[in-house]
């Protein structure tokens, strides 16, 4: 694979993954409103369904984007536990999952 292609598939995942890092290692969002953890969970969906589809724009296949974005979850929700006023959530992931899942599946309808 060029250097250009190879760089052109995974900046946009690199630079994506390096977005959720950087908001994971903010201490809190919360705003003790009612609608912060609904928001919140939407937030963990909407950016996993990007890193999904990037990823398997990169990867091309289904089932490694998803494991990939999966174990990336899994990696975020552990170094959360080191953040000052954060904890890691295996509910988290599981939501992080879906929405790897819902990205993996849009991609590849918008792409049929």
């Amino acid at each position: 694979m060029p250097r250009s292609r190879f760089v052109s598939l995974w900046l946009p995942v690199a630079a994506w993954a390096a977005l959720i890092f950087a908001l994971s290692s903010v201490p809190s969002f919360d705003s003790g409103l009612s609608w912060d953890t609904p928001l919140r969970k939407l937030a963990h969906l909407t950016e996993y369904a990007i890193l999904g589809a990037s990823l398997l724009r990169a990867l091309r296949r289904p089932g490694p984007a998803w494991l990939v974005g999966v174990a990336y979850a899994a990696s975020d929700e552990f170094h959360q536990h080191f953040v000052s006023g954060r904890n890691g959530n295996p509910l988290d992931v599981a939501i992080d999952a879906l929405g790897v899942l819902l990205g993996v599946v849009v991609y590849r309808r918008l792409r049929a």
